[in-house]
């Protein structure tokens, strides 16, 4: 079923105040950005039939294409399925122009693209990773949920947003976060420069975190035989490898190196999904079935 998105008109700002209102069923909401108050974000979401104040919450973040509204439709059945409160934000090219803004999670501006040049912008304020618990916490008191925590899944530019939460915001509310076939990845080496690496953004190991409950969700076919969805190339990333497979064991391999090395605590997961490739639908599946199957058995 494709629901109809409404985020194409976006209410003033000023209306946003006190105007969530989740009913059973597809639905859509406007939230204020977190730093700028001017801009807003879509948050489409799904409601469950069997929905009630225990029920799990579920925060999937779309690919480049910003589609929230089609990476919460993926969620339907599943949200039935397994009584989820699915919320999947939309963040518009409008207010959030360019991969930085979004891949990136707002960490680099000043962007020329024809030079290639940025600055990184230090002030975790203006990085959106925060908007995630902020969402949640709007929704917990909406609905009055007894849930303190929440799950995360994105895929491909949103698995990228959530490996990145998972380093610079390891302490979020967030309890399992699946970043699922991510393009390319900030590896956390002290030795390679930003967004690359961590260069010009921590100086020591002890600002490492390796904390966050993250799993790095895999398509098996999202290899080197993948047309879907674009692909970065340059010799930054394809030292990380020649296709998402591949870069994705890579980052995680090279994580847990980095970790053992400093004598961190390391959380972070692998798990390669058989049979799929660049699909977020069916990664969706797999997702839900790798979260709550085993609580349905």
């Amino acid at each position: 079923m494709k629901l109809i998105s409404t985020s194409k008109s976006e209410p003033e700002v000023d209306t946003l105040v006190h105007s969530i209102d989740i009913k059973d069923g597809p639905g859509t909401f406007w939230m204020e950005g977190g730093y700028d108050k001017n801009k807003t974000i879509a948050i489409h979401y799904y409601k469950p039939m069997s929905f009630n104040q225990g029920s799990r919450v579920l925060l999937v973040i779309p690919g480049a294409g910003r589609n929230g509204d089609d990476y919460r439709d993926a969620w339907i059945e599943l949200s039935e399925q397994y009584n989820l409160l699915v919320l999947s934000p939309e963040y518009s090219e409008q207010h959030y122009p360019g991969f930085w803004s979004y891949n990136l999670g707002g960490m680099i501006d000043n962007v020329d693209v024809q030079k290639q040049t940025f600055s990184i912008n230090h002030d975790a304020s203006q990085w959106i990773f925060g908007d995630f618990d902020r969402v949640f916490d709007a929704v917990k008191t909406e609905l009055n949920l007894t849930s303190y925590r929440y799950d995360l899944f994105g895929h491909s530019a949103g698995g990228q947003l959530l490996h990145r939460l998972a380093i610079f915001e390891p302490e979020s509310k967030a309890d399992r976060i699946l970043a699922s076939n991510a393009g390319w990845y900030t590896v956390p080496s002290l030795s390679e420069s930003f967004p690359y690496g961590l260069l010009s953004l921590h100086e020591t190991a002890k600002e490492l975190n390796f904390g966050a409950n993250l799993i790095l969700f895999l398509g098996e076919k999202d290899d080197e035989n993948e047309t879907r969805g674009h692909l970065r190339r340059s010799p930054e990333v394809d030292k990380q490898g020649l296709h998402r497979l591949e870069r994705g064991i890579y980052f995680y391999h090279q994580s847990k190196k980095i970790a053992a090395d400093s004598n961190l605590t390391f959380n972070w997961k692998l798990e390669i999904v058989p049979n799929v490739g660049h699909d977020y639908r069916l990664m969706s599946k797999k997702a839900g079935e790798y979260l709550y199957g085993a609580e349905k058995k």
